[in-house]
């Protein structure tokens, strides 16, 4: 859930940028990605910059839906309970 949010508020995030941002090591992040880019919920692009690798990640248009459709679960969950609460 945090890569997705993650990634939800910025257009792609490097891989590194993620990796320390979330406190993940390399071998726990990649798992992740691999997860979710499997369900075609992220894109993962490689290139060069500075003649060093750089790994960039992006939600995808399912990846978009998938999590605007989870906060909204998550919101109409929380009213429920404030409703019980009252």
């Amino acid at each position: 859930m945090a890569i997705m949010s993650m990634l939800a508020a910025s257009t792609e995030l490097s891989f590194t940028g993620l990796r320390n941002a979330l406190s993940m090591t390399d071998g726990n992040l990649t798992t992740h990605i691999r997860t979710l880019q499997k369900a075609g919920y992220v894109s993962v692009s490689k290139s060069f910059c500075e003649n060093r690798p750089l790994t960039t990640c992006a939600l995808t248009a399912s990846g978009h839906r998938a999590f605007s459709e989870y906060v909204d679960l998550l919101e109409g969950i929380v009213k429920q309970a404030r409703r019980l609460k009252k």
